[in-house]
């Protein structure tokens, strides 16, 4: 009796691993990101740039509200137009928004209306073309000094994840926060990048211009970086050239006195 009592013993924990062997993997499944979000800024000139973000919905996030899903990437749709960008739909569940900018304002203004725009008047709920990373808060902030040949650009950009979910127009949650999303910044420059107290460190940086935000907590990425002014460049190469024209020339700089000629 007692070996009888032994074996079954020894053979429970196994049987409850098993039931919940298929639980546990659907959790690990669940906990895994529903949504990848890939912003990012392209500077490349002073006078030209863009805001490119890549949005890559889940299997699990599309299985369990498609058609809110749909409405979503329809609201960053509507918004992108709004700022004069664009978008394009490489496939069902993702969404690539670019929206262009010809200065630093520019560039602030137009980050700041995506990111945080103002609900309609008078209206309780959102339109469903209007749904919204409700909980999520971004905000840019860019000071920019020229250095004759290059405009020096301190960016500051702050993103509170404390909060994180995607609401549908009924007030559901159809994203809860937490680990659902990989949410990460990257930022494109010429020149090198410098980054300053080393945020990129605190926040996981792999590569330089790249951070990856933690969800929960408020992001904080402080960072410098230099574009080339190419009106200055172009002003300063015409220069040289109508000189050593005139040098070629005349055989003398502008304002100086050939002492061979006068003596003649």
């Amino acid at each position: 009796m007692s070996f009888a009592h032994e074996a079954f013993r020894m053979m429970c924990p196994q049987k409850w691993f098993k039931r919940l062997l298929p639980m546990l993997l659907g959790l690990c499944c669940l906990l895994t990101g529903c949504v990848d979000y890939d912003v990012g800024i392209h500077f490349p000139e002073q006078h030209y740039g863009e805001i490119v973000q890549h949005i890559t919905l889940g299997e699990q996030l599309t299985t369990l509200s498609q058609a809110e899903a749909d409405r979503w990437l329809k609201s960053l749709d509507q918004r992108a137009k709004d700022l004069n960008g664009h978008t394009d739909r490489p496939s069902e569940e993702t969404l690539v928004v670019t929206i262009p900018f010809g200065s630093g304002q520019e560039l602030v203004e137009k980050f700041n209306r995506f990111f945080n725009p103002q609900p309609p008047k008078r209206r309780r709920l959102p339109e469903p073309d209007q749904l919204d990373l409700l909980n999520l808060k971004a905000e840019l902030a860019l000071e920019q000094s020229n250095w004759l040949l290059v405009d020096r650009n301190h960016l500051k950009l702050t993103v509170d994840l404390r909060a994180l979910g995607v609401l549908s127009n009924q007030g559901n949650i159809i994203l809860s926060p937490g680990s659902l999303i990989d949410l990460n910044f990257n930022l494109q420059t010429p020149l090198t990048l410098q980054s300053s107290n080393a945020p990129g460190e605190e926040l996981g940086t792999e590569l330089p211009g790249q951070w990856q935000l933690k969800p929960g907590q408020i992001n904080v990425i402080e960072t410098s970086f230099f574009v080339p002014s190419y009106l200055a460049i172009g002003t300063i190469l015409i220069v040289v050239l109508c000189l050593g024209g005139f040098y070629f020339k005349y055989g003398r700089w502008p304002g100086v006195i050939n002492n061979k000629a006068e003596g003649a």
